[in-house]
């Protein structure tokens, strides 16, 4: 290592003191207001969405109706006296609630949620949407879809809002009457 004059060590640190000023001096002119209250710039955010003409909007199951669905579909398996795991997704196939039932298989919370994403997904019962794949084998190629009966879609006006996905007992259609609960639930 080479030794530095006095002359230049005052010269370096200098130039490191100026560099981390001017440094600072960039991030705080960056960050300051601008001359406005906080306030003011929120109330312009909230002015600039009033009309809504840049939103859409969603209807989709609160949580308390989606772990209804769920518990009447787990009751029904129940009842029937299979151990089912059931899945209540939203519209976008996103997993609201997940029960996986007491001596439920290690395969079936997964099973579950895939048959509720494949029914929100078409708008159909899994067990309808696996007589299409006759005419169109490679739907089930599609990441995320399991095409076996058990998959049972939530309307609102015809439209899709969510769906009741059951897996675990021995058939498809034993899955769907279970799914077919948990939706039926809700509309008591």
């Amino acid at each position: 290592m080479t030794k530095m004059s006095p002359r230049a060590r005052v010269l370096t640190g200098a130039v490191a003191v100026a560099a981390l000023a001017a440094g600072t001096l960039g991030a705080v002119s960056a960050n300051a207001e601008t001359g406005r209250a906080p306030e003011a710039a929120k109330a312009d955010a909230v002015k600039a969405d009033a009309a809504d003409r840049n939103l859409t909007g969603s209807t989709g199951l609160s949580i308390e109706a989606a772990t209804k669905a769920a518990q009447a579909a787990l009751d029904a398996a129940e009842k029937g006296g299979q151990h089912v795991s059931v899945a209540v997704v939203d519209r976008n196939g996103v997993t609201r609630v997940l029960l996986k039932g007491d001596g439920a298989g290690p395969q079936s919370p997964e099973s579950a949620e895939r048959k509720a994403f494949t029914a929100v997904s078409w708008n159909a019962p899994t067990s309808e949407l696996v007589k299409r794949l006759a005419a169109t084998p490679n739907l089930k190629d599609i990441p995320g879809t399991l095409f076996l009966g058990g998959g049972a879609p939530v309307q609102a006006k015809g439209a899709p809002i969510a769906a009741v996905g059951v897996a675990g007992a021995p058939s498809g259609d034993l899955d769907e009457q279970f799914a077919q609960a948990g939706v039926a639930a809700l509309g008591k």
